[in-house]
């Protein structure tokens, strides 16, 4: 089983896999599995590889950048569960999912707490053991509320913030502080069908396919880079009911999906899209 991950994104050159396998190779280590993809529109090199044996991650990667372009990003890292905080609001599919992944071991995550600016989904969370957060958001304006936030968050270190369902817009100096590392779930209708109850604004329009987008969040209102997508086919006999309990399903699965790719290192950002190994 292997023990490290390492992902080099970095201009395109010749002999780049040569002089990667090289180092891994003066330096006793294995291979489990690699994968590259090169970008040749904007001639970039990516590149995972899944490692066993007993490494000194300073020394390798001083090793391989030494080897690489002079814009190489290199990441190597031991292969460890990731340390999670989840905001929600009141809808309990997507935390629910989460919290029976978790609790049966097969989420490579620890959910530190959950964070929630309602206090509905407090009995929830605690059938899981799992911390709960209140932090009200009435009679405060979002930057007040934000920060109220990062109090709490500010006592854990986290990898990672997941949005299963939080239903507020985060200002950009929140966005920023966390790059990259929050992941939100929606329904796929948007932009087509903004604002409330977009699966009844679906069923009146007569659509025949409902989905769902999992994204990192960055400060263009769910245009963040896309980690998972999936759709599924609806008809006229389904009520809008019928379409919203279809289209949670399929949110809670795009949802488990990506954080999956995110938790086991599987993805490199570039400029506003993913790729994914």
């Amino acid at each position: 089983m292997y023990k490290y991950v390492l992902k080099i994104k970095c201009s395109d050159a010749k002999g780049l896999i040569y002089k990667i396998s090289s180092v891994l190779y003066k330096n006793d280590l294995n291979i489990e599995k690699n994968s590259e993809f090169v970008d040749n529109e904007n001639n970039k090199f990516f590149f995972r590889a899944r490692l066993d044996g007993t490494i000194d991650t300073q020394k390798i990667k001083n090793e391989l950048q030494d080897e690489m372009p002079r814009d190489a990003k290199i990441t190597l890292a031991k292969k460890v569960k990731k340390q999670v905080i989840i905001l929600a609001t009141k809808e309990s599919h997507c935390l629910g999912d989460i919290l029976l992944k978790h609790d049966s071991g097969e989420l490579n995550a620890n959910i530190l707490c959950v964070v929630s600016n309602h206090d509905e989904l407090r009995p929830l969370c605690e059938k899981f053991g799992v911390k709960y957060h209140f932090v009200s958001s009435s009679d405060l304006q979002r930057d007040e509320h934000e920060k109220e936030i990062l109090n709490v968050l500010n006592k854990y270190k986290v990898d990672f913030l997941v949005l299963a369902k939080y239903m507020r817009i985060l200002s950009q100096s929140f966005v920023d502080r966390y790059e990259q590392k929050i992941i939100n779930i929606h329904h796929s209708f948007l932009p087509a069908f903004i604002g409330a109850n977009p699966y009844k604004q679906a069923y009146k329009r007569g659509v025949k396919i409902i989905g769902a987008t999992a994204h990192f969040v960055n400060n263009n209102l769910d245009e963040g880079p896309i980690i998972a997508q999936d759709v599924i086919g609806v008809n006229h006999e389904q009520s809008w009911k019928d379409m919203q309990k279809a289209g949670r399903n399929v949110e809670k699965t795009v949802l488990s999906n990506a954080l999956d790719l995110v938790f086991d290192d599987r993805i490199f950002v570039h400029q506003n899209k993913t790729i994914i190994f």
